[in-house]
């Protein structure tokens, strides 16, 4: 059987520590990225993950996303690892050299598996739920905060490449094949809506964050409304948690919150959206608290706590306000 042919588009933190694992695991995936300096950094020194285990270094292939029109090789599998917001423009960037048996997995934050479908087809589409900590601040140089046999991933076994992406993807960590993984992509955006933007929001690291007074609530709460406009979705176990542990869960999001922190956070690990405001770049907030807070509107259901969450978060961003404690009590009116 020959090796196929891989890319993964957005070789940020987590699309590099990717892209390293399947390197190591005798593949040749392509690292495309829209992050000069980072193209240039792996191109002359290689790429660098330091993780807990120890530090891995590989030479990749690597393009700029001005150099994907130079691509003479048709890709069986594209990890699609950039930012929500970015899913429908970086699809419809690769789909030209996607194979027609081929394959977009959407290893992403987010509700992004229909947008990419909406480019590539359905039948072309893999929906995927990830869970890694990673930073990147130097060009080349990853931080990744868990070795690969604590990072974790849901695959669709249902999608007609679902199986083959995750053979590729337990190259990286434990992987869940599931039949509903528009159920499972909700509950990891319970898990997100509860985290990502709230502990940013302080900024702080998430262990620091969850131990400020308040917060551990404000954080629950959060969750606990995206659990309840979670719709035609179904309460599934994820982060390796098993369906008796769910079952038997007096409150489902104290559960995936405990077996996050036990799992995947670590000393001074900050989430992707303070990375990206330290960076002065647009978060995922509108598609994760603010995905939230439209599926409460369509049902009539009041967020007010992600509503608050999201009203901060665009504070933020447009310089309003900087993260810190007193954005706490911004969130606590929710």
């Amino acid at each position: 059987m020959s090796t196929p042919s891989i890319a993964v588009l957005g070789a940020g933190a987590n699309g590099a520590s990717i892209g390293a694992d399947l390197i190591d695991a005798g593949l040749d995936p392509v690292l495309i990225e829209q992050w000069p300096a980072h193209v240039e950094a792996m191109r002359r020194n290689g790429l660098r993950i330091e993780m807990p285990s120890g530090t891995r270094h590989v030479r990749p292939r690597t393009l700029h996303l001005c150099e994907v029109a130079t691509l003479r090789e048709q890709l069986d599998l594209v990890l699609l690892v950039t930012k929500a917001y970015d899913a429908r423009w970086a699809a419809a960037l690769i789909e030209p050299y996607l194979a027609p048996d081929g394959a977009i997995a959407a290893v992403q934050n987010g509700m992004t598996t229909e947008t990419v479908a909406e480019i590539v087809g359905t039948d072309r589409t893999v929906g995927t739920v990830i869970e890694i900590s990673s930073t990147m601040v130097d060009p080349g140089i990853v931080h990744r905060h868990v070795d690969p046999e604590r990072s974790w991933f849901a695959v669709d076994a249902t999608a007609p490449r679902g199986n083959g992406v995750a053979d590729v993807l337990a190259h990286s960590g434990e992987v869940a094949r599931v039949d509903d993984i528009a159920s499972a992509k909700w509950m990891k955006l319970v898990s997100n809506a509860s985290v990502l933007v709230p502990t940013a929001a302080l900024g702080l690291p998430m262990v620091d964050a969850i131990e400020v007074p308040g917060m551990r609530e404000l954080m629950l709460d959060a969750g606990r409304e995206a659990l309840r406009v979670a719709g035609e979705h179904r309460v599934l176990p994820i982060f390796g948690l098993t369906p008796a542990s769910i079952a038997s869960s007096p409150d489902v999001v104290e559960t995936m919150l405990d077996a996050l922190y036990a799992r995947f956070t670590v000393p001074g690990a900050t989430t992707t959206v303070l990375q990206d405001w330290r960076k002065g770049r647009h978060s995922e907030v509108d598609d994760i608290n603010g995905a939230v807070v439209a599926a409460g509107r369509r049902l009539g259901i009041p967020t007010p706590v992600n509503q608050a969450i999201v009203e901060v978060g665009h504070a933020i961003e447009r310089g309003d306000l900087e993260p810190s404690l007193a954005a706490l009590r911004l969130l606590q009116r929710g």
